[in-house]
């Protein structure tokens, strides 16, 4: 669909819920206006842009009825083009030749907090050594608070050599060591008996990988 085709089935749907419409208004694609309410703002676009995004922000200077008026994006794209729109609390219309669809009515944001993320975020936090990490670097894999305790049970094996589980606990006081080497999310362990381990040809790379990592833990 081109902009100005948009623009009709627009007029249609807001005539029907008893505004008056008129296009090119200043700025705006579209002004609606019913009795003494606020007036309807609709920025019309044929794809979801940051200059529509831009365009919206703007008009809530003018009124708190501001819509951006697409045709129906990609089912991949709704979820987020819905979240974006619902945080900057712009309205969504969802345009088709015949048809209108309101997606998202404008509403003052109101995020929902996640206390279980809060916590899980300064847990890690406090668990990790350091500031080991380049923010936005990928050279190396992430260095978490797990990954530094994995790195201390290396770390031991590598100056003593295979060796129980009860005495790497007991050097590193890493409480959750049986845990790392039994899963060896790494690959830096083997099992060479029962509650006995040693370093792996990866482990020992990760030596050299992580060797700043090792020298703080």
């Amino acid at each position: 669909m081109l902009e100005t085709e948009l623009y009709l089935p627009v007029k249609r749907f807001l005539e029907a819920q008893g505004y008056d419409v008129k296009a090119e208004i200043g700025d705006c694609d579209v002004l609606a206006v019913r009795d003494e309410e606020p007036p309807v703002i609709v920025e019309l676009k044929t794809g979801f842009t940051l200059q529509l995004l831009l365009q919206g922000i703007d008009r809530q200077a003018v009124t708190d009825a501001v819509y951006l008026a697409i045709p129906e994006p990609k089912r991949s794209l709704a979820k987020d083009i819905l979240r974006l729109c619902k945080r900057l609390g712009l309205g969504l219309l969802v345009v088709n030749r015949d048809w209108v669809e309101a997606y998202l009515d404008p509403a003052p944001y109101l995020p929902r907090k996640a206390p279980r993320r809060k916590a899980v975020l300064l847990k890690e936090f406090q668990r990790r050594v350091g500031d080991p990490n380049s923010g936005g670097s990928s050279k190396r894999p992430l260095v978490t608070a797990y990954r530094q305790d994995a790195l201390r049970c290396v770390k031991f094996l590598k100056s003593t050599g295979a060796s129980k589980v009860s005495d790497i606990v007991a050097q590193t006081k890493v409480d959750r060591t049986a845990a790392i080497l039994r899963r060896d999310v790494y690959g830096w362990f083997m099992k060479m008996d029962r509650g006995i381990y040693s370093l792996s040809t990866k482990g020992e790379a990760a030596i050299v990988t992580f060797a700043d990592v090792l020298a703080a833990v």
